[in-house]
């Protein structure tokens, strides 16, 4: 399947605080040393590329608030 092919999706999950720092520090690492960054979400490889826009989102809502830390790239590259 190309990325052309790839289907739409839209993936959230809760992860153990351990976990979460662990791929945060490997991302930042990754960041820092001028590398693409790979991981794997729900069984599907994902690779984000050097040319990625980084930007942090805070949303609040009723009695909710949200902080995400997004990477945000056009597919293909």
């Amino acid at each position: 399947m190309t990325s052309q092919q790839k289907h739409e999706r839209d993936i959230e999950r809760d992860v153990p605080p351990r976990q979460f720092a662990e791929k945060l520090r490997r991302l930042a690492d990754c960041i820092e040393n001028g590398k693409p960054f790979r991981i794997q979400v729900a069984g599907e490889r994902v690779s984000v590329p050097l040319s990625a826009t980084i930007s942090i989102e805070h949303e609040r809502l009723g009695d909710e608030e949200e902080l995400e830390f997004q990477l945000r790239w056009p597919r293909g590259r």
